[in-house]
């Protein structure tokens, strides 16, 4: 089979979530650890990081590999969805896992996994521990893919785990109270692992405390002390990024530079800040310039899309895959800061979100161009408009996030801002448009 093939077998034979939702989503690690064995428990051969949260795990796992890549380590790096191409979940020190591996892989070991029925997740989570142990990495950092307890993830026994935050999203596989999703959640807390948490709320911060205590971990609440005193968004060569004022004596200097711009990202910094103090206490070397060096340049040392990300300028045109009330929160307070003078909205929703309670969030005095990915799970571009209509937001419809980006370019002049967001998918259908040439 050639590459193509490959991933058209993937994308058809195993349930992938991004289409399907809840038909793809397997409850239990009975496929995951029969995968495990079957290739000799790949994840004990390296050294692993475990990343959960609602939001901002995305970054805070990209952000950590960049820094473990600045002190010269070699990283695996496993985080779900991809945007573009699926070899995008795969990396080492950034390079996304080759195509031919990926062949192998599914020729080689078809015969063993078809009569598993394994989810698409499962599969690659097989994939990915396998790659990288054949690989030699020093480190993998480890992106939860839903939940973290019956995460197929959470056979890995990792030094440090993160969860970054908790908000309502796949309310219908982890609960629906926030202290259900935050019990979900703490099951990546491991005996006699710390862990860091970057956000709580009374609720979910109880739930935390009880499973540390249950397990002997050692926990650290991040947002209790504030490494980051505050920040703010700085343009340069057409790219938004963030100036961090800090706390004396956290990293050597009281500035830092991140190249991750939006206005989510102070919180997660906080929380990454507090996660390399207990990396250090573990023994791992780093010194001011590797923390430096992987805020500034994590998207360039790990291929890290579609955060705040700058596509064009004049007019501006800016993308965000925040995708739930805890991530268009801060996506509709950054773009009323934006300088612009008309706001123009290329948005679509998948079905299973809480449209209601995203639109509402959202500004009314922008204009707005209602789409829809190309995922079975996306909500149909008119439905988007009549909900929007409902709320105060008003635009046409579009069969697809290519005609309503050219639709809302073409509306705009030079000193209009674009935004193009409301799910992963249209983000991705955007990127992987000839309009950006990926």
């Amino acid at each position: 089979m050639s590459y193509q093939e490959t991933i058209d077998y993937l994308f058809n034979v195993t349930p992938l979530f991004q289409n399907v939702g809840a038909g793809a989503y397997k409850e239990g690690l009975s496929n995951t650890k029969a995968l495990d064995e079957h290739f000799g428990h790949p994840h004990r051969f390296f050294k692993t990081i475990h990343v959960a949260g609602t939001n901002g795990k995305g970054s805070c796992s990209h952000t950590l590999a960049a820094i473990f890549q600045s002190a010269g380590y070699r990283v695996g790096l496993y985080t779900s969805p991809h945007l573009v191409d699926f070899r995008e979940r795969i990396r080492i020190n950034g390079e996304p896992i080759p195509e031919q591996y990926v062949i192998d892989f599914v020729e080689n070991e078809k015969e063993f996994f078809e009569p598993l029925y394994p989810s698409f997740f499962e599969l690659a989570t097989a994939m990915a521990f396998k790659y990288f142990a054949d690989e030699l990495v020093d480190i993998a950092i480890v992106e939860v893919g839903l939940g973290g307890r019956l995460d197929c993830t959470n056979i890995i026994q990792p030094e440090l785990s993160i969860i970054t935050n908790i908000s309502f999203d796949h309310v219908q596989f982890l609960g629906d109270t926030l202290a259900k999703i935050a019990a979900e959640k703490a099951g990546i807390i491991k005996k006699g692992v710390p862990v860091v948490i970057g956000e709580t709320t009374p609720e979910t911060r109880v739930v935390f405390q009880q499973k540390a205590d249950e397990v002997g971990a050692p926990i650290v609440f991040a947002e209790d002390t504030k490494f980051v005193i505050s920040s703010n968004p700085t343009f340069k060569d057409g790219h938004v990024g963030r100036i961090y004022q800090l706390a004396p004596g956290i990293i050597g200097q009281t500035t830092l530079y991140g190249e991750l711009g939006g206005d989510c990202q102070e919180k997660n910094t906080n929380t990454l800040l507090h996660a390399i103090r207990q990396l250090i206490y573990a023994g791992h070397m780093f010194e001011v310039g590797h923390i430096l060096n992987g805020f500034a340049n994590v998207c360039h040392l790990t291929g890290l899309m579609g955060r705040w990300q700058v596509l064009r300028t004049n007019p501006t045109v800016i993308c965000d895959t925040g995708h739930n009330v805890g991530g268009i929160q801060y996506i509709a307070q950054q773009l009323q800061q934006m300088p612009h003078k008309h706001l123009r909205i290329v948005i679509g929703m998948v079905n299973d979100k809480d449209i209601h309670g995203v639109l509402k969030l959202l500004p009314k005095d922008a204009q707005y161009y209602f789409t829809q990915a190309s995922v079975r799970r996306a909500l149909s571009a008119e439905e988007m408009r009549q909900q929007a209509e409902k709320a105060g937001l008003y635009g046409n419809a579009y069969d697809n996030v290519t005609t309503a980006f050219e639709a809302a370019c073409q509306d705009a002049d030079i000193n209009d801002l674009v935004f193009v967001g409301g799910s992963t998918f249209i983000v991705a259908d955007l990127l992987a448009s000839d309009k950006f040439g990926h």
